[in-house]
């Protein structure tokens, strides 16, 4: 019987930026300040959405659920990038990397799917204006946001 090579990858490395010690706190700070200005920037659009009824029509739910899905987007990757800049421990398991490239290509999918309903909703609006609030109800708002939704559960599952 021939010697076999057993070895299971239970773990990942991951090459940082930057390996000088004194640039750590920099990029730790500006990765830092980027995401909290990213995250609170697409919270007020939501919250600005939410609190004006003028703003409670097609365009603004689905923009509200671009700004929702940014927030979880860059929420994937950039805290797990700020602990290993503060802790230096480079190191992912398979299943966390597996987990994080699954909600990585999910929200980007979803993006991309939330940006060709909006283009239908402006399509709508535009090439039929006068039946456009029949066109674009609440019921169809709603349904294409959750097959949005499930397309992209479904992308991300075969991707990863």
């Amino acid at each position: 019987m021939e010697p076999e090579n057993d070895t299971q990858i239970s773990e990942f490395l991951l090459l940082g930026l930057s390996e000088e010690p004194e640039l750590q706190p920099l990029l730790f700070g500006l990765f830092l300040s980027m995401y909290l200005i990213t995250v609170c920037g697409n919270l007020l659009i939501i919250l600005a959405t939410i609190s004006d009824s003028h703003l409670h029509t097609p365009m603004y739910f689905f923009l509200s659920n671009l700004s929702f899905a940014d927030i979880c987007f860059t929420s994937t990757t950039v805290p797990k990038m700020l602990v290993t800049i503060q802790t230096q421990s480079k190191v992912i398991t398979y299943a966390g990397c597996i987990t994080q490239m699954f909600f990585h290509v999910f929200f980007i999918v979803f993006d991309n799917f939330l940006l060709s309903v909006m283009a239908y909703d402006r399509f709508a609006a535009i090439c039929h204006p006068l039946h456009y609030m029949v066109i674009m109800n609440a019921r169809l708002c709603v349904l294409l946001v959750l097959l949005s939704w499930i397309m992209s559960v479904l992308n991300s599952l075969l991707q990863s």
